[in-house]
């Protein structure tokens, strides 16, 4: 036998879209379905149908002991890839074929019956993986010990917390000794003490010689665990390679995207549309517009919106900087540095000030939102990216070195 833990054969995901839910299918209907199947399968769409392609024709191997990150945008089909290995959902096309036995970890709720309790969903688990009850009892302790729910272990999983849930899933997942672990983007939910013990299993199960799937937005954390990395793009596999190269890659196809296109442009958004962002431009102290920043300048980041209902409501503006490797940095909050409550008119400009930018020389990307009558109005992910060229920060002429890290924190020294 060879050492593939996965093959993956010219594999297709198409949803269909915008249609209404009807009633159970007729034998008519099953055979105008099969008639449409054919044609699907033979390259061409049928009229007025509206489809979707997650994943279009994806062939790569992955050997055992590999750890491999698959990184995109949202919506590039990561979650819909591990969902076929997962076995959660068919494939429209191709095949994808698994040499071990997997355990999945995709998002909260996938793999636990809610009425079960904690230790009971253990044992489940352990039996689907088809370990023996002795196995799982000698498992037991640490799983429950990791995943720090002891006190909830007899409780039904329904009244878990989603970083309760998320823990323990966690916890099965790593220590039940599965051969292929798949983990999508879930350690958001834990806090930051935990995603630390997460990103720690799954470094020493990578050095155990098991496979690992591994999907995040956090660049940092794959470059740390994954030796190879995919990238994907709307279905499509870009490149499968040396983590740094599909890294740098990915960067690289991103920053153009960014820095392309106007917010009124923007299609990958979410929110309820009571306001929308038309524009973002950067302004220096003096009011005169520039495209790049200096560090230990003022910088001032101009919304353009527009509001789609007459009705003002209290608006909250949210302002996430990232760094290259997508790590929160900082937030601009109105809420939290603005006394008042923001009433915006119908259309206008938002201004925010950052007085002596602390940042070090590069590009940083910022996520966007505006919650109105605390619902959410709008949301655009990586809405606008910033450049940041050097800079007096501490007025001495000189420079933090490039070594310095993304931030900077304004300091003295004294000697005594």
């Amino acid at each position: 036998m060879n050492d593939l833990a996965i093959r993956i054969e010219n594999l297709s995901k198409v949803y269909k879209i915008g249609l209404v839910r009807r009633r159970e299918n007729t034998l008519r209907d099953e055979i105008s379905e099969s008639v449409r199947s054919f044609f699907r399968r033979n390259g061409r769409k049928h009229q007025g149908e509206d489809t979707f392609w997650a994943l279009k024709n994806l062939s790569f191997n992955v050997m055992q002991g590999e750890v491999v990150g698959i990184i995109g945008r949202n919506g590039a089909g990561k979650s819909t890839l591990l969902k076929i290995l997962s076995r959660i959902t068919r494939p429209t096309e191709g095949r994808a074929l698994i040499y071990g036995r997997v355990a999945s970890l995709l998002e909260v709720g996938t793999g636990f019956q809610r009425e079960l309790t904690g230790r009971d969903n253990i044992y489940l688990n352990g039996a689907i993986l088809g370990m023996k009850r002795g196995e799982i009892e000698r498992k037991f302790d640490e799983i429950v010990d990791f995943s720090g729910v002891e006190q909830f272990i007899d409780t039904p999983v329904k009244h878990y917390s989603s970083g309760m849930y998320v823990r323990l899933a966690f916890a099965v997942a790593a220590h039940l000794e599965p051969e292929i672990l798949i983990v999508d983007e879930v350690l958001a939910v834990g806090d930051s003490e935990f995603q630390k013990k997460c990103l720690g299993k799954l470094g020493s199960v990578a050095r155990e010689g098991r496979t690992v799937l591994f999907v995040s937005h956090n660049l940092g954390a794959v470059q740390m665990l994954c030796s190879t990395a995919c990238l994907l793009e709307s279905g499509n596999l870009i490149f499968k390679g040396e983590v740094g190269s599909v890294v740098s890659m990915y960067l690289s196809r991103s920053r153009g995207r960014i820095s392309s296109l106007s917010l009124a442009q923007r299609t990958d958004r979410s929110g309820n549309g009571s306001l929308r962002f038309l524009k973002v431009s950067f302004e220096n102290r003096e009011g005169q517009e520039f495209v790049s920043a200096q560090t230990g300048e003022d910088l001032i980041i101009v919304l353009d919106y527009e509001r789609t209902t007459r009705s003002e409501g209290a608006a909250v503006i949210r302002m996430a900087f990232t760094n290259m490797y997508g790590q929160k940095l900082f937030l601009c909050l109105s809420r939290c540095s603005y006394a008042g409550v923001l009433r915006l008119p119908p259309k206008g400009q938002i201004k925010c000030r950052i007085p002596d930018l602390p940042l070090l020389p590069g590009r940083y990307n910022v996520d966007l939102r505006c919650k109105v009558n605390e619902e959410l109005a709008d949301h655009v992910e990586d809405a606008f990216a910033i450049d940041v060229d050097s800079g007096d920060y501490f007025g001495t002429g000189k420079s933090i070195p490039e070594d310095g890290g993304d931030l900077l924190v304004n300091h003295s020294w004294e000697v005594l």
